[in-house]
């Protein structure tokens, strides 16, 4: 190269040094010319197939996000369904259970008050029975003591019995009139 910038110098011609000559410039576009075509042939739709499935894989994996997502807010959607029946079927069971609880006590109320009024029949009717008891004790007494005293006053057995039983009677009925004139007894 310095012989022909020292060929052109003499030869009178001003060089600028910073100017390559032709043949450097035709070899050079020779040069890149071959090293585009290979880039272009076989570089480039290497990258590019890189680049599509780069792409295909970002698409693929956004999709793929937006079906997860879309399935998860439907999942999302048919549990709030579900919770929201379940809430529901809590309430009724609690409402039925109340319901049950009311009713159990209502019976059992009643059961009570059948019991307690079965247990004052049964009182009332001892009582009667027991009344009706001591009457007759009271009576048979009376009327042996009505016979003894009317034999230590007569001073002689009141031995009939018939006799006996008659006039026990015919006291009794006069002191039951007494009592009802009163109003003592019953």
């Amino acid at each position: 190269m310095n012989e022909f910038i020292l060929l052109a110098a003499e030869e009178g011609e001003d060089v600028n040094p910073l100017i390559p000559a032709t043949y450097d410039i035709v070899w050079s576009a020779v040069c890149v010319a071959i090293i585009a075509f290979v880039v272009y042939k076989y570089a480039v739709p290497r990258l590019m197939k890189v680049l599509d499935e780069r792409a295909g894989k970002i698409e693929g994996g956004i999709e793929r996000a937006e079906a997860a997502q879309a399935e998860a807010q439907e999942t999302l959607q048919q549990y709030q369904k579900q919770l929201a029946d379940a809430r529901l079927e809590s309430a009724k069971i609690r409402e039925d259970a109340r319901n049950q609880g009311q009713a159990i006590l209502a019976q059992m109320k009643a059961d009570a008050q059948a019991e307690s009024d079965r247990i004052v029949a049964a009182g009332h009717t001892q009582l009667e029975a027991q009344r009706q008891q001591i009457l007759t004790e009271l009576r048979a007494d009376v009327g042996r003591t009505a016979v003894d005293l009317a034999e230590k006053i007569i001073g002689q057995s009141v031995s009939d019995e018939a006799k006996q039983a008659a006039t026990i009677e015919r006291f009794l009925d006069e002191i039951d009139r007494s009592d009802a004139g009163i109003g003592v007894g019953r």
